[in-house]
């Protein structure tokens, strides 16, 4: 683990993109998602894309292994969803430990392969958790402000299933990604330092928050240096964002913190925004110019991609991150 610290201290980090663009390609079909071991089960599973590193492996291996090629160092595992909150959309909550620890494995798997290869540029594997498809501030019901969909008690539960998981099954770190609710973040990182002490082990954890709209503030109302200041005591290798915005609607609120936190800087923004049919049109030349423009400001050390991004587009960012040296973090932090 001493690794990826040393590496955050050499280097510019890249990370994978987007692994749901990369399997729509596969046009899965609802027997596709079911295989043979879930042919018979009485709810739709078309969409849970989690469910993939069971009945479909070899996309998912062979998703990691492009973005691997075209040059990342880490890769997220396939457990976004991975929640028995998220999961109960498909009614699969018993099957969120399998489901995690196969996603690890697998992307664990993938990883040593190219460490092996190319053991002067280890690979890592980022365990994925999600924001879950609730949230702990704000109420679902417009007529009852007080009303809460989920409680602290019930995320924190969920999440420490599944950070578990997805440390059984071999992750270097853990990527608490894409929070619009920042008390849902605090319920997974309470649950992942939890585990540290249970398992007497001290997995790096990377942060990732979303600024939803022009605002430049989360769902749950705040400014990208409040989110910082929230989350500020807990050990984290880095703070960052993801989704949302594209590159360069990014840019001010990571410049928002950049100078403000001795933790490392993570970005993975979406290829654009998405037009009139939700697609993401962005070519990877367009979006490695505005993330060079992160590198000439010295603004982060991790950078990858989210929505609608490609191995493409990550082959582009991995070429022009190699270019620049990494901000500067404090030792005693990395």
């Amino acid at each position: 683990m001493s690794n990826i610290k040393q590496a955050l201290q050499q280097r510019i980090l890249v990370l994978d993109g987007a692994m749901g663009t990369m399997l729509q390609r596969y046009k899965f079909t609802e027997e596709d998602y079911r295989g043979e071991r879930f042919k018979d089960y009485p709810s739709s599973l078309k969409g849970n894309n989690d469910l993939l590193s069971i009945t479909q492996p070899q996309a998912i291996k062979d998703t990691h292994a492009k973005y691997f090629e075209a040059g990342a160092d880490i890769v997220e595992t396939n457990t976004f969803s991975g929640t028995t909150i998220a999961m109960a959309d498909y009614n699969m909550q018993d099957l969120v430990y399998e489901l995690n620890f196969q996603s690890a494995k697998i992307a664990k798997e993938v990883a040593d392969e190219f460490t092996k290869k190319e053991p002067h540029k280890p690979r890592f594997v980022a365990g994925s958790m999600g924001p879950t498809n609730r949230t702990a501030s704000m109420s679902p019901d417009v007529n009852d402000p007080g009303f809460r969909a989920v409680t602290f008690d019930e995320l924190r539960i969920a999440y420490k299933q599944q950070a578990e998981a997805l440390v059984d099954g071999g992750v270097d770190l853990l990527l608490v990604e894409t929070v619009f609710d920042t008390l849902n973040a605090k319920a997974a990182l309470f649950a992942i330092e939890q585990v540290k002490e249970e398992k007497n082990i001290d997995i790096p954890i990377m942060l990732s928050g979303t600024i939803t709209d022009a605002s430049g503030r989360t769902l749950s109302g705040q400014t990208a240096e409040a989110f910082l200041i929230s989350v500020s005591h807990i050990p984290l290798l880095s703070v960052g964002f993801n989704c949302a915005l594209g590159a360069n609607l990014l840019q001010p609120h990571l410049e928002a913190i950049a100078n403000k936190t001795d933790f490392a800087i993570s970005a993975h923004p979406n290829a654009g925004l998405p037009n009139a049919f939700g697609e993401y049109d962005e070519s990877p030349e367009q979006m490695g110019e505005q993330i060079e423009e992160y590198l000439k400001k010295n603004l982060i050390n991790i950078i990858g991609g989210c929505c609608g991004t490609t191995p493409e587009h990550i082959k582009v960012i991995a070429k022009i991150a190699a270019k620049y040296k990494p901000r500067k973090v404090l030792e005693a932090i990395v």
